[in-house]
């Protein structure tokens, strides 16, 4: 929070987390009635999509219904359009986060490319925002320690940023709870959990998830984050959690693009 930050967005989802912002056991609409308007009258591009209130706020990178809007490109125009965002022009303090959708699906395959570009040898920093489901594939973890220690004068830092999805998503705990996958990614960086809450009952979850993940010997720190994409919501409960964080020694995490851009596309 608060580091100049290049965000690469990947496309593809294995979760819905229709839930966010729901009853307990009711799961959103919303993104699909907005699916329904996109066929009748498409949106030209993704910016133009409306946000929503409940259901996962990133919804447009992993609906099928709007693949469309997200672009296909090769390495080289990857790497042309991050120079263009970056403040100079080339990698100083800035920090790469990929995301998505979830970015450890097939996309691993890529990663290697992108990373291994002559445009990208100054990044030093990258995290991966992650549900920590996903194996990391042989080939990659050879190739996260090759890119960390090789053909630079530096330190390189990887991250996983993993937000493990609780009942309050709308997923269940079986196919969102891996503390083993999480454990495998601190071997190749630092790894924090980070769960999005907004009721004591949430929170209860978060315990004995946590309580899980330590079991199986993670180390990592953990951040609780309030429920809501858009500023009516987030108002309503992010107090509520920093209060719960506090109270019970966690780390707390604001989901500052909402205040500062309304959580706006590309925010």
């Amino acid at each position: 929070m608060g580091v100049p930050s290049v965000f690469l967005r990947t496309f593809g989802c294995n979760f819905r987390c229709a839930g966010f912002g729901m009853p307990r056991g009711e799961l959103s609409a919303e993104a699909e009635d907005i699916a329904v308007q996109h066929e009748l009258k498409p949106y030209a591009k993704y910016e133009e999509l409306p946000l929503v209130s409940t259901g996962c706020d990133s919804y447009a990178s992993w609906m099928p219904e709007f693949k469309d809007l997200s672009p296909l490109l090769t390495t080289d125009a990857i790497a042309e359009r991050i120079m263009e965002i970056l403040p100079h022009g080339e990698w100083r303090d800035e920090h790469l986060v990929i995301t998505g959708g979830e970015p450890l699906l097939g996309w691993q395959k890529a990663y290697p490319d992108l990373l291994s570009h002559p445009k990208m040898r100054g990044l030093k920093e990258i995290t991966f925002e992650t549900n920590g489901t996903m194996n990391l594939t042989t080939e990659f973890k050879q190739y996260l320690h090759t890119w960390k220690y090789h053909d630079v004068d530096f330190y390189r830092e990887i991250t996983f940023s993993v937000s493990a999805k609780l009942p309050c998503s709308g997923e269940p705990w079986e196919d969102a709870i891996k503390p083993e996958r999480v454990c495998e990614y601190e071997e190749y960086g630092t790894a924090y959990l980070k769960f999005v809450i907004a009721t004591e009952e949430d929170f209860a979850d978060a315990e004995r998830a946590i309580a899980e993940y330590r079991a199986a010997g993670f180390i990592g720190h953990v951040y609780l984050m309030p429920v809501g994409g858009v500023e009516s919501v987030y108002a309503l409960n992010n107090r509520n959690v920093a209060l719960l964080a506090m109270k019970h020694g966690l780390r707390y995490s604001d989901r500052l693009q909402v205040p500062l851009f309304k959580n706006e596309w590309g925010t």
